[in-house]
């Protein structure tokens, strides 16, 4: 059976004060975690915990307000303080309505979903109480959020068959496996979790985390586990979020997947609340999100620009930007 399915959702408008500040870095995100029906005793833990972990990493290292995080399971008796609801396609349905009203145009949307995937193409599923939630379903469950930029998670297996489902303009789609054939047992998800709780995560050491690291290092991780155990490689991640529906195993984040992924990101609690009440440091981070806006439109360029001007473009570019961010370190740094 598969693990690892979770589904977190961006719920509310903008904040102000040091909330506000945090959305000035990453936007507004909401989250709900949906953990599916375990099967068996060992993962209805696994996944509770992985569910509780990474709302609790969300609210304490990376800037989510609590009440933006919710959890909907299989057995909300399980955690009752934790917990908000069964996870049914009536109350998930409830759910993505109360974002649609809640959330501005501008707001993020990540879904992650943690459990047993199965089936094919639309018909791919999450294997929850009550009738199963297809590919197909959800895609359609998440249309009236649009505009917003949307991210899916599904650390299933069987779960690459969500990807040109659900693929479109602003979505980022990650999923365990490369099609509906890698049907065993994932690992993925707890490794992607484990991106929010730890500290290694962080490539850049910006003290944010986008999706496209936590999906490096989740990858990465994976990679590792089965090498450790000399096992067969049986579940290949992918991220698609250029929309053309083909997820990538390994993207750069420069052009084609993985640019948007790598603009869908938290920033850290700390540096969030300090730049609330220092305008130099606001300013920088402000400055530094504007020039890695501009890096990325001229690399999408690049096709269509002399050589020699693309390189001096984006040396001056990054020339700038590294510039700012030590900046900016340094005034994170100040006691």
């Amino acid at each position: 059976m598969a693990a690892g399915v979770a589904v977190s959702l961006s719920l509310g408008g903008a904040p102000y004060g040091p909330a506000r500040a945090r959305a000035q870095l990453s936007g507004n995100t909401h989250v709900l975690i949906i953990t599916g029906i375990p099967g068996e005793p060992r993962f209805a833990e696994s996944f509770l915990t992985q569910a509780r972990a990474l709302a609790q990493a969300l609210a304490d290292k990376h800037g989510v307000p609590r009440k933006q995080i919710a959890i909907l399971a299989a057995d909300p008796t399980r955690d009752p303080n934790a917990i908000a609801g069964k996870a049914t396609k009536a109350e998930i349905s409830k759910a993505i309505a109360r974002i649609d009203l809640a959330a501005a145009p501008d707001d993020n949307v990540l879904l992650v979903l943690i459990g047993h995937g199965s089936g094919t193409g639309a018909d791919a599923r999450i294997n929850i109480s009550g009738p199963d939630l297809t590919a197909g379903e959800l895609a359609r469950a998440l249309a009236p959020l649009a505009p917003r930029t949307i991210a899916v998670v599904n650390a299933a297996s069987a779960s690459g068959d969500f990807t040109p489902v659900l693929a479109g303009d602003k979505r980022i789609v990650i999923t365990a496996t490369a099609s509906s054939n890698e049907r065993n047992e994932t690992i993925f998800g707890e490794h992607f979790v484990a991106a929010f709780t730890g500290d290694g995560a962080d490539a850049d050491k910006d003290g944010r985390l986008s999706l496209l690291e936590a999906y490096r290092y989740a990858q990465r991780e994976v990679r590792r586990v089965y090498e450790r155990d000399n096992r067969l490689l049986t579940e290949h991640a992918r991220l698609e979020d250029d929309g053309d529906g083909r997820g990538t195993a390994d993207p750069d984040g420069a052009k084609g997947d993985g640019a948007l992924a790598r603009r869908f990101a938290f920033g850290g609690t700390a540096v969030a609340a300090r730049a609330a009440d220092d305008t130099v440091l606001a300013a920088l981070l402000h400055q530094r999100a504007e020039l890695e806006r501009q890096i990325e439109a001229l690399r999408a360029r690049k096709d269509q620009m002399n050589a020699d001007a693309y390189e001096r473009d984006l040396e001056s570019l990054l020339v700038r930007l590294a510039e700012v961010s030590r900046a900016a370190r340094q005034r994170e740094e100040r006691p």
